[in-house]
């Protein structure tokens, strides 16, 4: 991404691209004189680009791709990725319902636990269903019997740690997460009846090494079972869109693992359908300085990028270096009251002032899906724009009412 920073007073100004395409032909630039206030901006474009990778791998592996909802659920681009996927993958009803309604294809469903309250009306908007523990299999495999076209599978937890951060490491030690095979060679064969399937996830933000290396663990871990099986599904977090991902070397994984056990596979990315896709366009509401230049902004990281405290993680802004690399280095802080609501530091060409924008890139997946209206601030705006065309249109704007309606 690379977008110029626009001030009030900059005006006629040039725009440059926001994107990077891997297609011919004229790209318009984004409109920042048409954004009112802070706004999430998804592009259709590069959203359709993404699709068509991820088409690629179904087409040559014979794989299924699901949209992961907890990645990224704005559902006003769903018509842009309906064609491609084959449905999506949910983690609790209100997803669920969420991809039976608004997707209209196939529903995946699991969560770490089902509740007596929720699972009928689960297993009325699912075709697959994934359970994290026995214990939840057999409480619920006579209820889930009754709806003779649902697909009942479980999550196991292969024990092969890949990812470098431990907070999104499903295979620590004492995870919570999925059945290890140890469990499995105690049940004995009743706990096969009217199991499918496998799900696995393994991978945060990863290439291919670590599911080649993953899959090694699952062979031999639970090679025994993976022939009465019908399918497997590999999780998410496989970057597939990203531009130094080896597509191909997916594809081969794929299928030769589907081939060697005759098995369908499922692939539920939360990142790769929706990567450098969007961006969050911020204002500057008031400089300051202690000790050193301290600019306040109109989002907030622990309300609006979440992941910027969670991961923690650094996001890109459009036209700024490392602190010290340009002139003018900043702190860009929040308007909230946590002390610790920092995005983080960041070096300008010119000094920053009140008016100015500044535009945070690669901030679809998991943004919307996880922003709160922590300290009352205004929750941004959700636009579409098609960077082909030129068109820009808000889909969503947040007021009062969403906010009190959800106290009481």
């Amino acid at each position: 991404m690379n977008i110029d920073i626009l001030s009030p007073e900059s005006a006629p100004c040039l725009y440059t691209e926001l994107l990077k395409s891997t297609q011919t032909g004229r790209r318009h630039t984004l409109p920042l004189h048409q954004i009112e206030g802070s706004t999430y901006v998804l592009d259709m474009v590069k959203i359709r680009e993404n699709m068509s990778i991820l088409d690629r791998v179904q087409r040559e592996s014979g794989c299924e791709v699901l949209l992961a909802l907890k990645g990224f659920s704005t559902y006003c681009a769903f018509d842009e990725m309906r064609p491609y996927l084959a449905g999506c993958c949910a983690s609790g009803l209100w997803e669920a319902r969420l991809a039976r309604e608004k997707f209209g294809k196939q529903v995946h469903t699991y969560s770490p636990a089902f509740s007596d309250s929720v699972i009928d009306s689960i297993i009325g908007y699912s075709d697959h269903i994934t359970f994290n523990s026995l214990s939840q299999w057999n409480r619920y495999r006579n209820i889930c019997r009754e709806k003779k076209s649902l697909k009942c599978g479980l999550r196991i937890n292969p024990e092969c740690s890949t990812g470098r951060v431990p907070l999104y490491d499903p295979c620590a030690p004492f995870s919570r997460l999925g059945v290890r095979a140890e469990e499995l060679a105690l049940a004995g064969e009743k706990v096969w009846k009217g199991i499918s399937g496998l799900h696995c996830h393994t991978l945060c933000q990863q290439t291919t090494e670590p599911l080649e290396l993953t899959l090694r663990r699952i062979e031999e871990k639970f090679g025994a079972w993976l022939g009465r099986l019908e399918w497997f599904n590999f999780g998410g977090g496989h970057h597939i869109t990203r531009e130094d991902y080896d597509v191909d070397h997916l594809i081969s994984l794929v299928k030769e693992f589907s081939e060697r056990w005759q098995l369908k596979v499922y692939l539920e990315p939360g990142e790769a359908h929706v990567l450098d896709a969007g961006c969050l366009v911020a204002s500057v509401l008031d400089v300051i300085h202690n000790g050193m230049d301290i600019a306040i902004l109109d989002v907030s990281a622990t309300s609006h990028m979440p992941d910027v405290l969670e991961m923690p993680y650094r996001p890109p802004v459009t036209n700024s270096g490392n602190p010290g690399e340009f002139r003018y280095t900043y702190r860009l802080g929040s308007p909230s009251c946590l002390s610790g609501d920092i995005i983080g530091d960041y070096s300008f060409k010119k000094p920053l002032k009140v008016g100015d924008r500044i535009v945070f890139e690669d901030q679809a997946q998991y943004t919307m899906v996880k922003t709160t209206n922590f300290n009352g601030i205004q929750h941004p705006s959700i636009a579409m724009w098609d960077s082909e065309t030129g068109h820009y249109e808000v889909s969503r704007q947040f007021t009062y009412d969403d906010f009190v309606s959800r106290l009481g």
